[in-house]
């Protein structure tokens, strides 16, 4: 498993992938951030891939928040909250980047198909989330951006 002081937080691709605007990455750029198969639920809230994820989303690098957040995915508990947390945002990550293309009716799809796989907030924070964190993801991808 990658520790935080093994990798730099401050990489960035050299572009945010847009399909049919600009090459895609080569594969296995993003492996140096997929967490260990065997990591727990626990440590998959503190794992790179998680925090670079949300860098990425940020700094509107949909794709690739896309790519290393679907590592974490794929690696929770089935029916649980944080695994419908990271499923919610990588819809967010798919409406960010149709709304980067253009593609407002495909965009407002994806939100509503995040809004339905958010979990109820419960507990004030899953994997350091709040619901307000999730609102201010769901806004940022929310926004059209025209193309040009």
């Amino acid at each position: 498993m990658f520790q935080f002081h093994e990798l730099d937080l401050n990489w960035r691709p050299s572009h945010a992938y847009i399909p049919g605007k600009n090459s895609r990455h080569s594969d296995g750029v993003f492996d140096q951030f997929k967490p260990d198969l065997s990591i727990s639920d626990e440590e998959l809230a503190n794992c790179i891939a998680w925090h670079i994820g949300q860098l990425f989303f940020r700094e509107e690098y949909y794709w690739e928040a896309h790519e290393v957040w679907e590592a974490v995915w794929i690696l929770l508990d089935q029916e649980s909250a944080p695994r419908a947390l990271v499923r919610s945002l990588i819809q967010l990550t798919n409406a960010g980047l149709k709304g980067k293309m253009g593609r407002e009716k495909a965009q407002t799809r994806l939100l509503d198909l995040a809004k339905a796989a958010c979990p109820d907030f419960n507990s004030p924070k899953i994997m350091g989330f709040t619901q307000q964190s999730w609102r201010d993801f769901y806004g940022q991808a929310s926004r059209s951006i025209p193309h040009g």
